[in-house]
């Protein structure tokens, strides 16, 4: 092998420095009609590199340790003996022979790396495939672990392209396993592979050694995250996904907006598992990171240049997105907090809250335990900024009116945030779920109020901010967003009327009741019973026929909607007789809907148990209800 000093090692390395700018460089102005011809033209000098190191191999008298053309093996399975076996077996790392086949073997994963950015796949695999071949004769040491995982990280890239989830899993948890026992029994700051083809004076020093080597871990943590999650792990997939972004922030190897969409996303995993505290902390982190990219353009952004104002805009939606987060952060605590305080009907249980609230103090106490182990994002610089968003908002379950209110005032001024981009004209879809998410903010405060005057308010809300838009929607583009409109409107005109009745009840004797407060019920009825059959009469061919048999995705609906209609004719207040009989034979008729479907169809059963059981009973009272009904109406005439 040449001395360092060499011309001829000169020439190698800067063969090297040359082909690394190629790649890393010159590439990114090559033109559209050839998007490659920098490194194809970096291949070449990687070659000659390969070819010169062949060359002072055979001149030192060393056996072939392997050609471009080395045979393939079997692709790696996550077995710690393999590790083991990289760890005790073959020559040192730092003898001349393990250093000779270090660096062929570096040459080997450039090439295959090169190929793979060229989209030549098989030919990328044989090259990595002779980097791990060669690798096979060194130990794993200081001056090539490096190496060992980066060509494991690769391979673990190319099958996870390929859809080979397994055999990716394989390669990634061997460099894992190699990196932890490397750590655990040397941990000195490896050499870098780039180092290999460095003169002594260009040797990095021992802090940008570490740096990279961290760096390279983190990819495998990272590639194992999106490996899990694509396996169904999640739990585990979450937790490469946190370490890793807590890893990229302390190397500062990360692009602001990039690792802030990240962290919101893993966010919503730890908040659908009601992990809150830890879901709170990855959307706090993810609004301070992102602030760090840049500001939102204002009006003088219209003289900057066109990918000036379209990295902007990309910054304004990706933004919009973390907002949305947060949106659902606030919603799923709220939602979390109605299923632990509901009774069987629905209210609020004071008992259940009076249970969780003498709980609260034990839980605060383990909530700051929980925070001094998690897993926290960011640098001394960011701490306190990232604390100061989550003090904005609790992420314990609120258990009052006053600790529900505070969480939805946060989630509504997400809301806000997040229609400033996705505005109707242009983001019809975006913009009716995030009007719906701030409706079921509505929905769900309203349960934690006691004031039915005040919950009929909220659900007035609501109404308000779907109504026009279900109306003007266009039936033909937009139906399945306008059937869930249509239904929830429908169920928030019933709570309402649900409400007024009970106020009713509460107030006077239905018998007595005032003809303005008959009016109201009676409206409030009839605007749920409207959407109810707008729903269903969307469900029926363009002839008008109801459909003989429901789709799993509207069954539940469609026979809740029938059952609902059927209530509400019944609910109906008047004076005329006609009136109640026409009431009562459409309220029996819809019953009976549900009971006949479902024995025509046992499976819907299952959709619609409390409704079904419900509606039997009712297909057997009506009638004798209705019978004498008929019989006061011929007495009197």
């Amino acid at each position: 092998m040449a001395s360092p000093n060499s011309d001829e090692w000169r020439a190698i390395c800067d063969k090297f420095t040359n082909a690394q700018n190629l790649t890393d460089v010159e590439s990114r102005k090559d033109p559209e009609n050839d998007p490659f011809r920098s490194k194809y033209k970096a291949r070449e000098l990687l070659r000659e590199i390969y070819c010169s190191l062949k060359s002072f191999e055979a001149a030192d008298g060393e056996e072939d340790a392997g050609g471009e053309s080395g045979e393939q093996r079997p692709p790696e399975q996550p077995l710690d003996g393999q590790t083991e076996d990289a760890f005790d077996r073959g020559l040192s790392g730092d003898s001349p022979a393990g250093m000779r086949a270090a660096k062929l073997g570096a040459v080997e994963y450039y090439l295959g790396v090169n190929h793979v950015d060229t989209e030549e796949l098989s030919a990328g695999q044989e090259h990595l495939m002779n980097s791990i071949k060669l690798l096979d004769r060194c130990r794993v040491s200081a001056e090539n672990v490096s190496l060992y995982i980066h060509v494991r990280n690769q391979l673990g890239i190319l099958w996870a392209g390929r859809d080979e989830t397994e055999t990716a899993q394989g390669y990634l948890e061997t460099a894992e396993s190699i990196y932890q026992r490397y750590m655990k029994e040397d941990g000195r700051p490896p050499t870098d592979m780039t180092e290999y083809f460095s003169t002594e004076e260009n040797l990095l020093t021992h802090q940008e050694r570490t740096k990279r080597f961290e760096l390279a871990y983190t990819h495998t943590m990272y590639y194992l995250a999106q490996v899990y999650k694509n396996l169904g792990q999640k739990e585990r997939a979450a937790t490469y996904c946190h370490s890793t972004l807590q890893r990229q922030l302390q190397l500062n190897q990360f692009s602001p907006m990039e690792w802030a969409l990240n962290a919101a996303t893993l966010s919503q995993y730890y908040i659908t598992k009601g992990r809150f505290m830890e879901g709170r902390h990855c959307l706090a982190a993810a609004t301070v990171i992102s602030g760090l990219a840049g500001e939102v353009p204002s009006e003088a952004a219209a003289q900057e240049s066109e990918t000036e104002s379209e990295r902007r805009e990309q910054l304004r939606q990706k933004r919009a997105e973390i907002a949305r987060c947060w949106i659902k952060y606030c919603l799923n605590l709220l939602q979390d907090a109605k299923k632990l305080l509901e009774d069987n009907i629905g209210e609020l249980d004071s008992d259940r809250q009076d249970e969780l609230r003498s709980a609260r103090r034990q839980e605060e106490e383990e909530e700051e335990k929980g925070r001094k182990s998690a897993l926290l994002f960011g640098s001394e610089d960011t701490f306190d900024s990232i604390a100061s968003v989550e003090e904005k908002v609790m992420c314990l379950l609120p258990l009052n009116f006053t600790e529900a209110r505070g969480v939805f005032l946060v989630g509504q001024n997400y809301v806000a945030q997040a229609k400033e981009y996705y505005q109707m004209d242009g983001y019809v879809t975006d913009h009716i779920e995030i009007l719906q998410d701030h409706s079921a903010l509505f929905k769900v405060l309203a349960f934690f109020e006691e004031d039915l005057e005040r919950r009929c308010k909220m659900h007035k809300r609501r109404v308000d901010m779907l109504e026009p838009i279900c109306n003007d929607l266009n039936a033909q583009y937009y139906l399945l967003i306008r059937r869930q409109l249509m239904f929830e409107l429908a169920e928030t005109y019933n709570e309402m009327m649900d409400e007024k009745l009970s106020l009713a009840n509460r107030q006077a004797d239905m018998q007595s009741l005032d003809s303005h407060t008959i009016k109201k019920i009676n409206h409030l009825c009839s605007a749920s019973t409207k959407y109810f059959q707008m729903f269903l009469d969307s469900l029926c061919s363009p002839q008008g026929k109801p459909p003989e048999h429901l789709e799993e995705e509207v069954l539940g609906p469609a026979l809740v909607a029938h059952f609902r209609v059927a209530r509400l004719h019944s609910k109906l207040i008047s004076s005329s007789p006609s009136v109640q009989l026409e009431n009562l034979n459409r309220s029996l008729e819809n019953y009976k809907y549900v009971v006949q479907y479902c024995e025509a169809h046992p499976e819907a059963t299952t959709a619609v148990e409390t409704e079904l059981e419900l509606s039997k009973d009712m297909v057997g009272l009506l009638p004798l209800k209705i019978n004498r009904l008929k019989s006061r109406m011929a007495a009197n005439n």
